[in-house]
């Protein structure tokens, strides 16, 4: 699978740069390619930055078409697709405009004061299995909020560094940092991030009171959870590890991989909008004409 992840060291590039070869002599079966190619990706690293379903739909297609657009500006001599293609996600994603759920959420201390606000509720008696995936959702739920108190500097150094594991070389080139600098940002990140979760998240240390499936009655209640509409468990197939080079079941390394693995377990969510986007870039006239798709 690391073939796949535009993030690992081993990740197949030639098929990229084949592609787009093809889509600048004018080939529209290769820009459909591309675009499911590289879609999927942009779509979860989005949907973990901005904790949306629709201001990661919204900023996907925005990021595919800029990409698409700017396509025959692309110099294979100075850089690869994939890094070019992800330095203009970044660029992207930090300019994008403040979210909702960016203004509700200021800092770990009014997170973690609004978790233990919640409720201790018992869940109805139901299906074991649905009611083990409504845990499953609150846990993915509160730990995706938990990412949304780092800056967005942060969080997306953490969502591509630490989740989707990047080459720190390949991190380097995509924020335009040092490869040195990137892995000192990574770890402050991790800091930050790691130290509130052992003093609040019962997932990592056993001595914090609070527990996913005591607070999943509450995130429902609340409206933090929608069993009928969930955000994470409908729609996927695999979970992220399974699309890198490790194992979530590997013997830790260093007490970071306790925590990383937590995340790394989260769904990776099935996204394809290549349809819709393509009839948007094909109906437009300028980005036709630079990409010879006439």
């Amino acid at each position: 699978m690391t073939k796949e992840n535009p993030f690992h060291k081993n990740y197949d590039s030639s098929i990229d740069a084949k592609l787009v070869c093809e889509i600048l002599k004018g080939d529209k079966k290769s820009l459909e390619k591309l675009v499911k190619r590289i879609q999927g990706y942009i779509f979860n690293v989005a949907l973990k930055m901005f904790n949306s379903i629709e201001d990661a739909e919204d900023t996907t297609q925005e990021v595919l078409v800029k990409v698409i657009a700017n396509l025959s500006k692309y110099d294979s001599t100075k850089s690869q697709f994939r890094t070019w293609l992800y330095r203009m996600t970044v660029n992207h994603f930090l300019d994008f405009k403040k979210t909702k759920y960016e203004k509700s959420i200021t800092n770990f201390s009014s997170f973690f004061g609004a978790i233990e606000d919640v409720p201790e509720m018992d869940l109805n008696d139901g299906d074991e299995n649905a009611l083990l995936l409504l845990v499953e959702e609150a846990k993915v739920s509160c730990m995706a909020g938990m990412l949304m108190c780092l800056d967005r500097e942060q969080r997306l150094i953490y969502i591509i560094g630490e989740i989707f594991e990047i080459d720190h070389n390949i991190a380097g080139e995509i924020f335009q940092i040092t490869p040195a600098n990137f892995r000192q940002k990574l770890s402050r990140t991790r800091k930050d991030l790691y130290q509130w979760m052992n003093n609040k998240c019962g997932l990592v240390n056993s001595a914090n009171k609070c527990r996913c499936h005591k607070k999943t009655g509450g995130f429902i209640a609340n409206g933090w959870v929608n069993p009928d509409n969930m955000k994470w468990h409908s729609d996927y197939k695999q979970k992220i590890y399974k699309l890198s080079g490790e194992k979530i079941d590997q013997l830790v390394s260093a007490w970071e991989d306790v925590y990383a693995n937590l995340y790394k377990d989260h769904p990776f969510k099935n996204y394809d909008t290549s349809e819709t986007l393509l009839s948007k870039i094909l109906g437009n006239k300028t980005i036709r004409d630079n990409l010879n798709l006439n």
